[in-house]
């Protein structure tokens, strides 16, 4: 080898060092780059998120004459008119706002009864399911001096059914990654009543679900007057997590308190059971709960709105 030829390989040697440590540094300044998304902060994204919202937003006023109409249908008991006139108005605003609707009729204990689901979006990625329950409580039996009246259900069960149909109206589909289903189940809230068990539309739903969907979020007694809802222990940590979150940004920290407080036997349980990562929004410090005095007047449109919101946010700017 000549002195001339060991020069230039001595200066390939150097250059090729010099390309290994600036590529190296490049690579140890972003270390994360090449695996995990941008950091910006969770709080930045929400900030973005929320002032992206639909110009069409949560109507509290609209949701509350939701609420006004349930009422005026009387008690919605399994296997009544008033239940069966209630699925009706259900299914009908549904369509009006553009969902295609399914009843979804099974038998308990010799009762008919009929679950409601509007589906939007559909294939056009991972499913997602709000739910609540329309049925009320045959007999008021937390009402010392009234044990067999029938219960209202302004808040147990109207409120929940209003936020979702609401929601309907307004959301903007096309900045939604996912098929949504606003599933309304009857059968809920007659538990322990003659031999019935709670849960029995939802129950029924997850048992017969031909798919997994991705998350289940169950809105139940959301319209209080004081309204607080606390982390429920059954509930998926995570997607709690992101529901609050979305909540604080909003402002409405003070009413979504991050802290576990009850586990409920609910709606969204036959799911949890099936694997699919579901939460229950309640507020469960309800005075009135399954009482005659669960009347319109016990439920507030800012908060049906602050739940509306909360959720329509949540959808709108959820990943696949």
């Amino acid at each position: 080898m000549t002195e001339g030829m060991q020069n230039r390989r001595f200066l390939y040697m150097i250059a090729f060092v010099l390309i290994i440590l600036t590529v190296g540094s490049i690579l140890l300044w972003q270390p994360n780059s090449l695996t995990q998304p941008s950091k910006t902060s969770t709080s930045e994204l929400l900030k973005t998120s929320t002032s992206q919202l639909s110009k069409t937003t949560f109507d509290r006023k609209r949701a509350y004459q939701d609420v006004l109409a349930q009422v005026e249908l009387g008690p919605r008991i399994t296997g009544t008119e008033g239940n069966w006139k209630c699925a009706e108005y259900i299914a009908e605003q549904l369509r009006r706002a553009g969902w295609s609707v399914e009843f979804q009729n099974f038998t308990y204990r010799g009762t008919q009864a009929r679950n409601v689901i509007g589906r939007a979006n559909i294939g056009k990625g991972p499913i997602i399911i709000l739910g609540a329950h329309y049925d009320t409580r045959r007999w008021a039996d937390q009402d010392p001096a009234h044990p067999r009246n029938p219960v209202p259900g302004a808040n147990d069960g109207a409120s929940g059914v209003a936020v979702l149909l609401e929601l309907a109206r307004v959301i903007n589909v096309d900045k939604v990654h996912h098929e949504i289903w606003l599933a309304f189940f009857d059968a809920e809230d007659n538990g322990q009543i003659d031999g019935w068990d709670w849960i029995v539309g939802s129950t029924y739903m997850a048992n017969n679900l031909s798919v997994q969907p991705q998350a289940m979020i169950l809105v139940d007694m959301v319209g209080d007057t004081e309204q607080e809802f606390y982390f429920e222990g059954n509930s998926d940590p995570s997607l709690l997590q992101k529901v609050w979150a979305i909540a604080t940004q909003l402002g409405y920290g003070d009413y979504f308190i991050p802290r576990m407080k009850y586990s409920m036997t609910d709606d969204h349980i036959p799911f949890v059971q099936r694997g699919i990562p579901s939460i229950d929004i309640i507020d469960f410090d309800y005075p009135y709960w399954h009482t005659i005095a669960d009347t319109a007047d016990k439920v507030s449109p800012v908060s049906l709105e602050r739940v509306g919101q909360t959720l329509q946010v949540f959808l709108e700017t959820m990943d696949e």
